[in-house]
C-alpha cells in the first residue's frame, strides 16, 4: 500500500505542480480534481494511470484525434433529480443533453480506436452508452435552451393562438394610431411605450375624446398616455394565452424530469468520467509543455533518472530565457544511499528536491522530464526533511523538530522507502550532531531504505566511503574560479571550499591562517585533499575532453587520408591498364610491319599469310570463348546499362527542362525595372549592347554606335542605368 504524506507533498512543492496541471484543464469540476491530485495507492493504478496520460499524448499525434470533452456542470441538477416531484429549468435539461452527448462520443471513440487507446477504452467501456437521454431532451428543448412549439399538441395551439393575437393587437393599435392623428389629439411623438406596453402619446386636453385605459401621463402632464380600447381587450386575451403557455411549459418540463430522474446515477457517472478525462488530458497537455516522457517503470527496487530536470525551475527558467541544468542520477541495491556534499549554491538542494518531485509526480499518473532510456520503480513512502523546519506552533527549534522528524524517519523506514534530507544534522553542535546523524545514516542503511541526503559533515562524507552500498558525490565547482557548474559527479564527496570561498570573498589571509590553526590538522587535510582532487579532477576532464577532441581530429583526417589512398590506387590501376593496353598494340603495329616489309621485299603471299594468321591465334588464344548465349546475356547487360543511362540522362534533361522553366516563372514575376532615355540594353537572349535614343509608344529606339534600331521595350533587359 502507497502512502505518503501531506507534509512530504509540501515539502517537495507538489501542490504548485497540481496549479500547474489545473491551469491545463477545461471544465470547474476537472480543475478541483487537478488540484487534489495525490499518488495513487497501488502499483497497478499508478501504471493505468501513467498509460492514460502517455496515450492522450500520443493521440496529438495520430490522425484520429481525441474528440472534445468540454462540459458545464451539472451537480445542482443531479441534487434536484434526488428530491421527488421537483421539475429542472429548460436551460438545466440543455445542459444534462450535451454532457451525455460528450459522454457518449468519448465511449463510442474509445470503442472504434481501442486497438490505439487500450486503457483510455477501458476507462470508458465501464459506462454505459445511451442515445435516450439526447433524444428525449432534443424533441422537447432547441439547442437555444428554449422549448419548442411541437413539444406538445396544446403547446402549439396556444403558441399560434398568442401569435395571431400579438397580430391582432399589432393591427388594432396601428388603426387606433392612424385614426387619432388624423383627429389631431395625438402629440409630435405620437406613441410610446410603458410598462412594456404600447400606448398614444394623447394631447391633455383630447384625452375623454379617446377611449381606452390611461396608463401615466408625462412629468409637465401635457400628455396622457393611453392604451386604445380594442388593442387593451386583445391584451387581456394574450395574457391568459402566456398563463396557459406557462403551465403548458411546466407540465411539459415536469414530464420530461421525471423521465430523467432514473438516469441520475448515469449522469453522476457521465460527470465523473468526463472530469476524469478532463484532468488526463490537463496532465498530457503539461507534460507536453515540458517534453517529458513515461520512462520504463519497473518492479525491481532501482531508480535512474538520465538528465532529470526539475518541473517547475524548468518552466520558470523558460520564462526568463535562461539555461536549466538537468542531473543524472541513479539508485540501486549496490547504490542505495547517496551523501551529496560541496559548497552552497551548488545546486545539492536542487538535486534532492528534482529527484523527490519527479518521483511524485510519476506515482500521480504524470509523466516526467527525463531521457527515454531512464529506470524508475515504486516507492511506499517517500520521507522528506528539507529546508528550515521550526515549530512556532509547538514552541519547538529548527534542532528538536528535526529529531522529531528523524524519530519518524527511524520508525517508518523500510526497504520499500525513498528519504530524502536536506543539510543532515545540521542544528546542533557539529561533532555531537554529526555522531548523531551518522548512527541515523546507519540505521536507514541498516534498513536497506533508498536516499538521497546533503551535508556539510566530514564523518558523514568518510561513513559513505566505507559502507559498501553507499556512496559519495558531490556538485561541480570550477576550482580556478569558484563558479558552480549545476552538475552531480558520483564516486567522490565535495570540498566545502570553506576558506577558498573565504579568500574569494575578501576576507584577509591572516585572517583565514588564524582560522586554519583553530581547526584540527587532520580535518583540514581531509577537506583540502578533497578539493585537491577536485582540482585534479577538473584537469583531468579538460586534459580529457582535449584528447578526445584530438582523437575525433585524428580518426577524420586518417578517413579522408585512406580516401585519398583509394582514389590513387585506383588511377594506378587504370593507367597500368591503359600503358599494358597501349604496349600490346605497339607490339602488334611493329610485328605487321616487319611481315609487311619481309613481303615487300620477296612478295611470298604464303609466307606472308602464314605470318599473319601466326598473330591471329596468338592474340585469339588470349581471348575467352563466349558462347551465343552468353553473348546475348552480354548485350542484353549492356543494352540495360545503356538504357539506365540513357533514362538518368533522361531525368536529369526535365530536371533541368523543370529549373528552366521554373527560372522562367521567377524571372516573370519579378517586377520588370522601367527603362527611360539613355539606359544601356540589350535584346533578350542578345549580346549587342546598345544605348535607348528615345521611347514611344512602347517602342524603343536603340544605338548600337554603327546602326539603330526599332524595338518592343518588352524584348529588351536593362544593362545599366544612365549615369
Amino acid at each position: 500500500m502507497i502512502k505518503i504524506t501531506a507534509k512530504t507533498l509540501s515539502d517537495l512543492e507538489f501542490p504548485t505542480v497540481c496549479q500547474q496541471v489545473s491551469q491545463f484543464t477545461v471544465t470547474a469540476p476537472g480543475k478541483e480534481k487537478a488540484l487534489e491530485i495525490v499518488p495513487f495507492p497501488s502499483y497497478d493504478k499508478t501504471l493505468f494511470s501513467l498509460h492514460q496520460t502517455n496515450e492522450y499524448v500520443s493521440s496529438y499525434q495520430q490522425e484520429s484525434r481525441i474528440p472534445n470533452h468540454g462540459f458545464d456542470a451539472i451537480d445542482q441538477e443531479i441534487k434536484y433529480l434526488g428530491i421527488e416531484d421537483t421539475m429542472l429549468e429548460a436551460a438545466g435539461l440543455r445542459k444534462i443533453s450535451a454532457i451525455s452527448e460528450s459522454a457518449n462520443t468519448q465511449i463510442k471513440f474509445f470503442e472504434k480506436y481501442s486497438e490505439l487507446y487500450p486503457t483510455l477504452h477501458k476507462t470508458t467501456s465501464e459506462i454505459e452508452y445511451t442515445p435516450i437521454i439526447i433524444e428525449k431532451i432534443n424533441r422537447v428543448i432547441d439547442r437555444f435552451g428554449e422549448v419548442k412549439d411541437d413539444a406538445s399538441p396544446l403547446l402549439q395551439e396556444i403558441r399560434r393562438k398568442i401569435n395571431k393575437v400579438k397580430g391582432q393587437i399589432n393591427s388594432s393599435f396601428g388603426s387606433a394610431l392612424t385614426h387619432y392623428n388624423n383627429l389631431g389629439y395625438l402629440d409630435d411623438i405620437r406613441e410610446t411605450v410603458v410598462e412594456n406596453i404600447r400606448v398614444l402619446a394623447v394631447s391633455a386636453m383630447h384625452r375623454r375624446k379617446v377611449k381606452g385605459g390611461i396608463l401615466g401621463n408625462s412629468k409637465t402632464g401635457s400628455i396622457v398616455y393611453i392604451q386604445p380600447e380594442a388593442t387593451y381587450i386583445y391584451t387581456r386575451e394574450l395574457n391568459n394565452l402566456e398563463y396557459e403557455e406557462k403551465e403548458e411549459i411546466k407540465r411539459i418540463l415536469k414530464e420530461l424530469t421525471n423521465f430523467i430522474r432514473p438516469f441520475r446515477p448515469l449522469l453522476k457517472e457521465y460527470q465523473e468520467l468526463l472530469s476524469d478525462i478532463d484532468v488526463i488530458a490537463a496532465k498530457a497537455k503539461y507534460a507536453m509543455d515540458m517534453n517529458a516522457v513515461l520512462p520504463k517503470v519497473s518492479r525491481e527496487r532501482e531508480l535512474e533518472m538520465i538528465d532529470a530536470y526539475h518541473p517547475l525551475l524548468l518552466l520558470s527558467n523558460r520564462r526568463k530565457k535562461e539555461k536549466t541544468f538537468p542531473q543524472t542520477i541513479e539508485l540501486n541495491k549496490e547504490k542505495r544511499i547517496i551523501v551529496i556534499s560541496g559548497p552552497n549554491a551548488g545546486g545539492k538542494s536542487i538535486t534532492l528536491k528534482t529527484i523527490g518531485l519527479l518521483q511524485l509526480m510519476l506515482q500521480s499518473g504524470m509523466l516526467i522530464p527525463v531521457h527515454e532510456y531512464s529506470r524508475v520503480c515504486l516507492f511506499n513512502k517517500i520521507l522528506t526533511d528539507i529546508g528550515d523546519n521550526q515549530s512556532i506552533e509547538n514552541h519547538l527549534s529548527t534542532y528538536s523538530y528535526r529529531l522529531k522528524n528523524m524519530n519518524y524517519f527511524l520508525r517508518k523506514c523500510d526497504d520499500k522507502t525513498l528519504f530524502l534530507i536536506d543539510e543532515f544534522g545540521t542544528g546542533s553542535d557539529p561533532e555531537l550532531g554529526g555522531a548523531l546523524a551518522e548512527t541515523f545514516l546507519e540505521v536507514f542503511y541498516e534498513k536497506e531504505s533508498f536516499g538521497i541526503l546533503t551535508t556539510h559533515y566530514a564523518n558523514l562524507k568518510m561513513l559513505a566511503n566505507e559502507l559498501p552500498n553507499m556512496v559519495n558525490a558531490n556538485m561541480l565547482f570550477d576550482a580556478r574560479t569558484l563558479e558552480p557548474l549545476y552538475k552531480l559527479h558520483m564516486g567522490e564527496a565535495g570540498s566545502s571550499f570553506t576558506f577558498e570561498v573565504a579568500q574569494k570573498n575578501g576576507i584577509p589571509y591572516s585572517l583565514i591562517n588564524r582560522s586554519k590553526k583553530k581547526v584540527e590538522r587532520g580535518k583540514i587535510r581531509f577537506d583540502k585533499s578533497i578539493a585537491d582532487l577536485q582540482k585534479e579532477r577538473s584537469k583531468l576532464q579538460k586534459t580529457t575532453t582535449s584528447l578526445q577532441n584530438k582523437e575525433q581530429k585524428t580518426e577524420s583526417e586518417k578517413k579522408k587520408l585512406e580516401e585519398t589512398n583509394l582514389r590513387i590506387r585506383q588511377k594506378l590501376e587504370d593507367f597500368q591498364e591503359l600503358y599494358d593496353s597501349n604496349q600490346r598494340l605497339i607490339y602488334l603495329g611493329n610485328k605487321i610491319n616487319d611481315i609487311s616489309e619481309k613481303y615487300f621485299n620477296n612478295k611470298r603471299k604464303k609466307e606472308l599469310i602464314g605470318e599473319f594468321m601466326k598473330i591471329v591465334e596468338m592474340e585469339n588464344s588470349r581471348r575467352k570463348k563466349v558462347t551465343v548465349k552468353e553473348k546475348k546475356v552480354e548485350k542484353a547487360k549492356e543494352k540495360k546499362v545503356l538504357q539506365e543511362a540513357e533514362k538518368k540522362v533522361e531525368e536529369i534533361r526535365k530536371k533541368k527542362k523543370v529549373k528552366q522553366e521554373e527560372q522562367k516563372k521567377e524571372e516573370l514575376a519579378k517586377p520588370k525595372p522601367v527603362l527611360n532615355v539613355g539606359d544601356r540594353v540589350r535584346m533578350q537572349d542578345g549580346k549587342a549592347v546598345g544605348s535607348i535614343d528615345s521611347i514611344e509608344k512602347g517602342n524603343a529606339k536603340v544605338n548600337y554606335g554603327i546602326f539603330t534600331t526599332s524595338v518592343s521595350v518588352d524584348q529588351l533587359e536593362l544593362v545599366q542605368r544612365k549615369k
